[in-house]
């Protein structure tokens, strides 16, 4: 679970960091050896990979870059990083079947391995990747997403709240 020597020495983890494997479907927030949170996430449905349009989960080092959502009620719709004003509910979401849903908080993510995931056709940040809200119904314990890395609502509007801006989080298979 916790990564490399070198890459805990490059990335000084002085304060908690999320510990997220595709293999298992987990998030652990980690604080040294301590777990001091763990949810079940659904990572993308094509596997890891950082490519641009391959709808992948990145691997890697990445920090959150931004939260978003702060305050909204809980399973709030957010599009363009914006709230809608809607709240997801079965019959919206049969108005809207091709949605892809982002509910309740964002966290963005940003590369931080310049090649890997960071610049050029394997950014993260613009790949528009995030650890976001999906309806509860749609977590099932296996890779579904476009490339996110979705959570249950009341799980991802927990983890907002013990997370900082600039929270190192390690993603890998």
């Amino acid at each position: 679970m916790i990564p490399g020597s070198a890459a805990t020495q490059r990335y000084n983890f002085a304060a908690p960091y999320l510990d997220i494997s595709i293999a298992e479907q987990r998030l652990r927030l980690v604080d040294g050896s301590e777990v001091l949170a763990e949810y079940p996430v659904s990572t993308a449905k094509n596997g890891p990979g950082e490519k641009k349009g391959s709808y992948c989960t990145p691997t890697g080092w990445h920090k959150i870059r931004a939260k978003i959502g702060a305050g909204l009620p809980i399973n709030s719709v957010l599009a363009g990083r914006r709230p809608t004003g809607e709240i997801y509910t079965p019959e919206l979401a049969a108005q809207h079947p091709q949605r892809d849903w982002i509910l309740s908080r964002i966290l963005w993510l940003g590369g931080l391995e310049p090649g890997k995931n960071r610049y050029g056709d394997v950014d993260s940040t613009w790949r528009y990747i995030y650890i976001h809200g999906t309806p509860d119904e749609l977590m099932q314990g296996k890779p579904e997403s476009h490339g996110c890395i979705r959570m249950r609502n009341a799980d991802l509007i927990s983890l907002f709240e013990q997370v900082a801006l600039g929270c190192r989080v390690w993603i890998h298979e």
